[in-house]
């Protein structure tokens, strides 16, 4: 088997692909890629035990098929250091040595036999799909992955809900101090409610899979894995096993205090409040009705701060507390100059919501308060 193949069109999936490649697997052949060379087209593939993703390139140039399994990190390391040009793979027929040549020079190397490899298990059941813009799974995973938890007691917490209805997609996480639910109506879904969970783990690597096109990404899946089939990849995981909770139980419906502030000018002064306390300490809220003063203390240090900042408020006056840190993480991770708060008493749950978002989109943040 020999064949051709621009070095930065290899890296750029070697180094996305790799990041499912564990170099501790029980089984060895999972530290290595698998190369699968047929006519033309160049299929790549890096697996672990909860992982698969493939991808295909087309070669430059050939000489027979053949399949070999490549050590991933050193081949990742080595074409990183190569300039733009082609790179030339030969491994003799019936052989594990390969060789790679460059314009500058080669290398030599013995690899492991394809056969090693694992091949992916076909024995799902009841198998449903769902179609979304690339986009729009993006800002869904981008929204959402921030307020998964790390809960071994409740591992179905630990990643993003997918609750998927007739023409939306909701995505859903939550830690238990904040939730977040981004709903996502560019999608093509069929009239039933079905949903899985996916870790954040393999959420995290998804985002780097996806563009930012209006591309359908096609989601299938069964009992056991979902499959995100992009134009440039073919992603499996493992979903988590498990009843998610019911969230809509938790999101108030009768917030009638609203608030409209500059989101930056808001996690600004948040921060210059928090330099003296920890960030995980209570965060006061003193509402009136062109401004917000916040304001921290720590009696230990005899430390204090406090900012007012504008900002359109319809309500009567209250004071509310929020965890500094779940209260900056909810505004860091909203896409929108201004944002809506929405309150209705210190110890009821706040809303959070972009002002003047895409109408494809419907963000959402449930944050606890903490007692003054």
């Amino acid at each position: 088997m020999k064949f051709s193949v621009q070095s930065g069109e290899l890296l750029s999936r070697l180094q996305t692909m790799g990041k499912v490649i564990d170099e501790k697997a029980s089984l060895p052949a999972l530290a290595n890629f698998l190369f699968s060379l047929q006519g033309n087209v160049l299929t790549l593939t890096a697996a672990n035990s909860e992982m698969r993703m493939t991808s295909t390139i087309e070669v430059n140039s050939m000489e027979g098929d053949g399949r070999i399994c490549i050590p991933g990190t050193k081949l990742t390391e080595y074409i990183k250091y190569l300039p733009e040009q082609p790179v030339t793979f030969s491994i003799p027929e019936g052989s594990l040595a390969l060789e790679i040549s460059s314009l500058s020079g080669k290398s030599d190397q013995v690899c492991v036999p394809a056969d090693d490899y694992p091949e992916p298990t076909n024995d799902e059941s009841d198998i449903r799909s769902f179609k979304i813009a690339e986009e729009g799974l993006l800002a869904g995973i981008s929204a959402t992955l921030f307020a998964a938890a790390n809960d071994d007691l409740h591992p179905v917490m630990n990643g993003v809900f997918f609750d998927i209805e007739p023409g939306k997609v909701s995505f859903v996480a939550t830690d238990s101090h904040k939730l977040v639910r981004f709903i996502r109506t560019d999608v093509e879904t069929y009239d039933q409610t079905v949903g899985f969970v996916l870790h954040k783990k393999p959420a995290s690597i998804l985002k780097t899979i996806i563009g930012r096109s209006d591309e359908m990404v096609s989601v299938s899946f069964g009992d056991r894995n979902v499959v995100f089939e992009t134009p440039a990849y073919r992603y499996t995981c493992r979903q988590i096993e498990g009843q998610y909770p019911q969230y809509r139980t938790v999101i108030p419906s009768n917030n009638d205090c609203r608030i409209v502030v500059n989101r930056a000018d808001l996690i600004k002064a948040m921060a210059r409040v928090s330099v003296f306390v920890d960030a995980s300490r209570l965060i006061k809220c003193e509402l009136f009705s062109n401004s917000i003063n916040i304001s921290t203390q720590d009696l230990d240090f005899s430390c204090s701060a406090n900012e007012a900042i504008p900002c359109e408020y319809e309500g009567r006056e209250m004071t509310v507390g929020f965890g500094g840190q779940h209260l900056s993480d909810a505004l860091n991770n909203v896409n929108s100059q201004d944002v809506e708060i929405r309150l209705s008493d210190p110890s009821k749950p706040g809303l959070i919501s972009p002002v003047g978002e895409d109408e494809k989109s419907d963000t959402l943040i449930v944050i606890m308060p903490m007692r003054i």
